[in-house]
């Protein structure tokens, strides 16, 4: 048994106040507390089933993979964010595979398939959870699709400057334009033609390996 922190779970798990005694011990039992360099691939087509995962601390990306090897991002997680999407194999008639990695060094609980699947059973509170969190996620997925099909490049790529600039809370951004490329699913020189026109607007300033937001006003004119 691992050594876990009651007040997180029960403030990020709505199902975890509600065991009964069995359940609860079962839920000990099998968690499992999994620490994460940067890159590290949690979940992948090669990697079996994990069920639920919960972030305790870091940020994970869930992204897909085309036959082609081109990566588009879906989500990310961040500390308190869960993913049921990786127990996919406990749910009948789901047969959706997502990739998930670390994006920075973290720290993950893990209740394995088996487990959640008996949680899930015994508890209506855990089903219903797990179906909620389902839909929100499928939700996201339909959400980035429509941006694949309907919305042009330069809004994507705005879009995603600004998802950046919010996650680290700075307008400088560390990051490559393979990275950009790899979140809205396209090749790394679309994306470093575009950012050199969104300089050239005044929206941005590029170095390497960083971009400088200038002007919101004017990527989020380009992303609405």
């Amino acid at each position: 048994m691992v050594a876990y922190d009651n007040k997180f779970l029960s403030r990020h798990l709505s199902f975890y106040d509600e065991f009964t005694a069995s359940q609860r011990a079962l839920f000990h039992e099998s968690l499992q507390v999994q620490p994460l360099v940067k890159g590290n691939i949690i979940l992948n087509h090669d990697k079996q089933c994990q069920g639920l995962v919960l972030v305790k601390r870091g940020q994970l990306r869930a992204y897909i993979v085309s036959d082609g090897g081109k990566e588009i991002t879906l989500y990310r997680l961040l500390a308190g964010d869960s993913c049921v999407m990786t127990a996919s194999c406990v749910l009948k008639n789901i047969n959706f595979t997502i990739n998930l990695a670390a994006e920075k060094d973290s720290e993950i609980y893990i209740v394995p398939p088996l487990q959640y699947s008996k949680l899930m059973e015994s508890n209506p509170v855990v089903n219903k959870f797990t179906l909620d969190k389902m839909s929100s996620r499928f939700s996201d997925v339909m959400w980035i699709m429509e941006q694949v099909v309907f919305s042009s490049m330069a809004k994507r790529i705005a879009s995603s400057l600004l998802e950046y600039s919010s996650l680290e809370q700075s307008d400088y951004i560390s990051t490559t334009h393979e990275n950009i490329a790899r979140d809205v699913g396209t090749a790394r020189e679309v994306v470093s033609r575009m950012l050199k026109y969104f300089e050239s607007e005044g929206a941005i300033e590029l170095s390497r390996g960083a971009v400088l937001i200038k002007s919101y006003e004017k990527l989020e004119e380009i992303s609405d």
